[in-house]
């Protein structure tokens, strides 16, 4: 079941293009909802300044096993 709920925690994880399909689903079913017109807006203004960034920190996110990379992830995210 996808929800707003599940969309914010693949924002979270950077999952960003996942999210975003989420958030386009949740408007097409309720097109006055808010937030998920919101997310869609501010995720879209993201993809078109990091365009590829998605993929990249998924597979690092998938992939990553030590401490050094988990800060590394981190860092990242704080960048966004």
């Amino acid at each position: 079941m996808k929800t707003l709920t599940l969309a914010q925690i693949y924002e979270l994880q950077g999952l960003k293009s996942d999210a975003l399909e989420i958030y386009k689903e949740i408007l097409k079913k309720d097109p006055k909802n808010g937030e998920a017109r919101a997310a869609i807006h501010r995720l879209s203004g993201i993809r078109r300044h990091f365009k590829g960034v998605d993929e990249e920190m998924k597979r690092f996110f998938v992939e990553m096993d030590s401490d050094a990379e988990f800060a590394e992830f981190e860092r990242w995210l704080s960048k966004l």
